[in-house]
């Protein structure tokens, strides 16, 4: 098979080195390490068609890979088919083309494998934008984004990456290929199959192409970071900027002071536009494709009336578009600053935004109690309810666990823990990093029994023979 593969693809488009393999089969964190056969590096959706078909005939594993920028290992080959066979890496690194830009439509064909920044850069020189943002757009891969149904700073406005796909192009397991790249509004032709791959993870098969929703760029903004007391004032000072400014709120981030001083320790070159530290910390921006309206001024009224009701303690107003990103740089580089402060254990709870300091709270005792050698950091997309409670263990202590499989296990007691404080409350486990190889168990365990059924039906219809991204979301 692998012969055959060198013939069809060529010397660019396989690696079978080990040395050269190791970017492909280790997730960006260095936590988990997989093993492969070889690494597929296809130029076309034809070629990822004849690699897969190729493979799944020799009974051999197909694991898709975008950026590998995930957080729960679900591009980190695992192995499956006969006798646990290392499976093929498919990573789309190579399909970066933009097919296509519909400025009417605000339509965007693209391969899976463009990178996020550059779909930005795409939109933008046509008076659009795709309004994704997070802090790994620099390497994040569409079709990644896609499989795991991806959220960041604009879900509030615009939703996730499910509610920005217009149409997906999929290689299936059998190698065949499902195109559905018409992107139209209306299309009422039974069973809308693409959202049946946005959030799979790579399960039913492989995105080699999508067509993204574009936007108007934004021609008037607002930017601010304002300190508030606790999270409940923050969600109150949400529910009034809803009522004022409601179509305009395209960013409500909430960040514990110690996930901002992590940032400042680790990210040189990032501004405070304060003397100390706030407790509590929000980064809101307000935008609007209409140029004649003066958010700024709108925007300092509200927040002149929220301090003089004691709901803002500090607050600094960018005056300017430098200043603005200076905001905005802190906010993308807290994955950076995190790897580098210690071993993070990261919670990505979906829960209702009115419930979202109540959860803050309960876990606050919880974590005080259980783990008292972590340092309790919260990043929330609190405009949706997205809640990254995060326990960030030392190095040292993380080490000093000893083996992989007691490190997984104190993972596995913290994630049940808060977990389970999230469906007390009628939250979820898994808002936008996915289930990957990391949450299996998770997934099993809370999700309700005759949707985990009818996924697993599901899987089977697109995949009998269990050979797309095994492990991922069911495990083995």
């Amino acid at each position: 098979m692998v012969a055959e593969l060198q013939e069809l693809l060529g010397p660019k488009g396989l690696i079978t080195e080990p040395a050269e393999m190791e970017p492909f089969v280790v997730d960006w964190r260095g936590r988990k390490r997989g093993t492969a056969l070889a690494v597929v590096l296809p130029a076309t959706t034809e070629e990822v068609s004849a690699a897969v078909r190729l493979a799944t005939a020799a009974g051999v594993p197909v694991f898709p890979q975008g950026g590998n920028t995930g957080l729960c290992y679900g591009t980190v080959p695992g192995s499956g088919g006969p006798g646990n066979t290392p499976g093929l890496v498919i990573a789309l690194n190579r399909m970066n083309r933009i097919r296509e830009i519909d400025r009417t439509a605000n339509l965007m064909t693209v391969d899976a494998g463009v990178i996020l920044a550059n779909a930005h850069e795409e939109a933008a020189a046509v008076g659009r934008q795709v309004p994704m943002y997070l802090g790994s757009e620099g390497s994040a891969q569409i079709g990644g984004l896609i499989s795991t149904n991806a959220g960041g700073t604009g879900v509030v406005r615009y939703g996730p990456m499910r509610d920005l796909v217009a149409g997906v192009e999929v290689v299936l397991a059998d190698g065949r290929v499902l195109s559905d790249l018409a992107g139209l509004k209306k299309n009422n032709t039974g069973y809308d199959l693409k959202h049946c791959f946005v959030g799979a993870e790579g399960t039913l098969g492989v995105i080699t192409g999508a067509v993204l929703r574009m936007f108007p760029e934004l021609r008037s903004e607002a930017n601010a970071w304002v300190s508030v007391k606790d999270p409940a004032d923050a969600l109150t000072l949400l529910s009034r900027l809803q009522d004022d400014c409601d179509p305009y709120i395209q960013a409500f981030e909430l960040l514990s002071a110690s996930q901002v001083d992590i940032a400042f320790r680790h990210v040189p070159g990032l501004r405070m536009p304060f003397e100390t530290t706030p407790a509590w910390n929000l980064m809101i921006e307000l935008g609007s494709p209409d140029g004649d309206l003066d958010l700024h001024a709108r925007f300092e009224t509200f927040l002149a009336a929220a301090y003089e009701d004691g709901l803002v303690e500090d607050g600094f107003l960018a005056q300017s578009k430098a200043q603005a990103e200076e905001i905005w740089r802190v906010r993308h580089s807290l994955s950076e600053s995190n790897k580098k402060e210690g071993v993070g254990v990261v919670l990505d709870i979906s829960i209702r935004n009115s419930r979202a300091a109540e959860f803050i709270h309960t876990a606050d005792r919880g974590a005080a109690d259980a783990f008292p050698e972590a340092e309790i950091v919260v990043v929330s997309h609190l405009g949706d309810g997205n809640v990254h409670y995060i326990l960030m263990f030392p190095h040292d202590y993380w080490q000093g666990l000893g083996s992989e499989e007691a490190r997984d296990a104190k993972a596995d007691e913290v994630m049940v823990a808060f977990h389970d404080v999230a469906a007390a409350l009628g939250g979820s486990f898994s808002a936008e990093h996915g289930i990957g190889r990391k949450l299996t168990g998770e997934l099993q365990r809370l999700c309700d029994p005759l949707r985990y059924e009818m996924m697993t039906r599901m899987k089977a219809a697109f995949d009998p023979d269990n050979l797309m991204n095994p492990g991922v979301l069911f495990g083995n």
